[in-house]
């Protein structure tokens, strides 16, 4: 799986902020705990934030998926920033490829499903994931 442009640049960045960086190549990748060959890196955690947020990084094997899910508390964001594949978000079937950006409430059920060429997100979700 050919990994995009502008996912390599956010694998390797870096969180700049005011007296501190943290480099995201230093960030181990984890397989996800419920879905096989969905893999997360945690860029900003809630320990981070005090909870407000937390960022991170999604990539999703081809053909593999998020299955249907919710977050009771949390909304979620998701900036598509390679592959391609569908969202299907409170019963619609959205088309992700890069430049895409989609929003799920809390409470919203969603599932994210990969193409052939795999799937690269961002996503943020406000409060934090614990």
């Amino acid at each position: 799986m050919k990994k995009p442009e502008t996912f390599l640049n956010f694998n390797n960045g870096v969180l700049a902020v005011p007296n501190a960086t943290k480099e995201f190549c230093d960030i181990l990748w984890t397989p996800h705990p419920a879905f096989e060959g969905v893999e997360l890196k945690h860029l900003i955690t809630a320990a981070d934030t005090d909870g407000q947020f937390s960022y991170h990084l999604v990539k999703i094997a081809p053909n593999k998926s998020i299955l249907n899910h919710v977050h009771e508390k949390q909304l979620e964001t998701h900036e598509v920033i390679g592959g391609s594949g569908t969202c299907i978000n409170a019963g619609q079937n959205i088309l992700y490829e890069p430049g895409t950006i989609s929003i799920m409430s809390a409470g919203i059920e969603h599932e994210v499903i990969a193409n052939d060429d795999g799937l690269y997100l961002f996503a943020k979700f406000i409060p934090a994931l614990a």
